[in-house]
């Protein structure tokens, strides 16, 4: 079987040099890494003030960086997809493509010089992993480098201005905070109300446990309008129950609402609560008894935030015929992701049920990677 590999930072940095340097042929004066992330659960409650519990991959974004003396920006990702434009028309409003994330941070840091980088990731693009705040935080990271936690901070905000405002993706902070403050050994709970930070350790290995990655392969976008009419959802909801956010909302006041505006803020409701079980399981030593959480988050999904489709159903539920302790979607939904706990040696009976389940349906073939904490975003060159 085969999973998704990641690179070395050695690797990543060798990737991105080349690159650099045979597009623009000089040498880069830095290059930084940023990770991708998994939600371990907590979806869609950073938007709503609420918990969440990510993790962040080994899987990175690099990028190649140097400075210029003029406000020229160019910016290439891979061998084909290339930038080139000047430092005022990185704003707001500008044209849609993978150069909102990859030059979009300059503008909301206030970058008053033009420069060239270039991209090399091995984050599955469109896998609901994150892979566009990975590049966000590589670049922000490269243009204005961090020298403390506050600086992180400054960088996460840099980067949740550029997702919502550059390219027009109305999400919350959690991708951009677990890129900037992941540990290895650990998942980050965040309080997304004033973005306190805790690390939770996560270490499956020493209680025979791991998480599989699924990515479904189905098409994955935040910025087609689903996500945020389930913001302002989620939004309306507060209003009639005359509360700031729904993070301060309670399962009494549910039955003050009706239909859809109900059933999204059920979601969140419950979320936020099994975010909080999860940590207490955690932190007492038993990951085993997560797998449960899990199950009802993906089904709150599916059925009352409905942002799950077809693929991600199968996956979850072939995953946890075969032995799987809890699966669920991850991400934003509509495609991307899902993760399943199971025991160690459990990998390849999991990955074949997974297999069998798409081929059955007429699916498309699925992949596969370890999930195992890692690192935030550092300078490795």
């Amino acid at each position: 079987m085969e999973l998704f590999q990641s690179w070395t930072n050695e690797e990543g940095a060798r990737r991105a040099c080349e690159r650099f340097e045979s597009r623009f042929g000089r040498a880069p004066q830095a290059v930084w890494a940023a990770p991708g992330r998994v939600n371990i659960i907590g979806e869609h409650t950073d938007y709503n003030q609420g918990f969440c519990l990510p993790i962040a991959l080994p899987h990175r974004t690099f990028v190649a960086y140097a400075s210029r003396d003029d406000d020229v920006v160019n910016v290439v990702s891979g061998k084909s997809h290339v930038w080139t434009g000047a430092l005022a028309d990185v704003k707001p409003g500008m044209k849609r493509s993978w150069a909102n994330y990859g030059a979009g941070p300059a503008w909301a840091l206030g970058v008053e010089c033009g420069f060239e980088a270039a991209f090399e990731s091995c984050v599955p693009v469109g896998a609901g992993l994150s892979s566009s705040a990975a590049i966000e935080c590589a670049i922000a990271c490269a243009l204005v480098p961090p020298a403390s936690d506050e600086d992180r901070h400054s960088i996460v905000r840099a980067a949740i201005a550029t997702e919502n405002e550059v390219a027009g993706a109305p999400t919350g902070g959690m991708d951009q905070t677990i890129s900037m403050f992941g540990q290895p050994g650990h998942a980050l709970l965040i309080d997304t109300r004033d973005w306190a930070l805790k690390q939770v350790p996560l270490d499956l290995a020493a209680h025979g446990l791991e998480i599989l990655v699924i990515d479904t392969r189905a098409t994955h976008s935040l910025g087609d309008g689903q996500y945020a009419k389930r913001r302002a959802a989620c939004e309306e909801a507060a209003r009639e129950l005359g509360l700031a956010s729904l993070r301060d909302a309670e399962e009494a006041d549910l039955g003050r609402l009706s239909g859809e505006l109900l059933r999204r803020a059920r979601h969140v409701v419950t979320e936020n609560e099994r975010v909080l079980a999860t940590v207490e399981l955690l932190r007492a030593g038993r990951p085993e008894e997560i797998g449960a959480l899990l199950s009802a988050s993906h089904a709150s999904l599916r059925d009352d935030y409905e942002v799950s489709v077809a693929e991600l159903d199968v996956a979850c539920e072939a995953a946890e015929g075969a032995g799987a302790l809890g699966a669920r979607m991850t991400g934003g939904g509509f495609g991307g992701s899902a993760i399943a706990l199971i025991e160690a040696g459990a990998q390849d009976r999991v990955v074949d049920a997974v297999r069998g389940a798409y081929a059955q349906r007429g699916f498309g073939e699925p992949g596969f990677l370890a999930a195992t904490p890692a690192n935030r975003a550092e300078r490795v060159s």
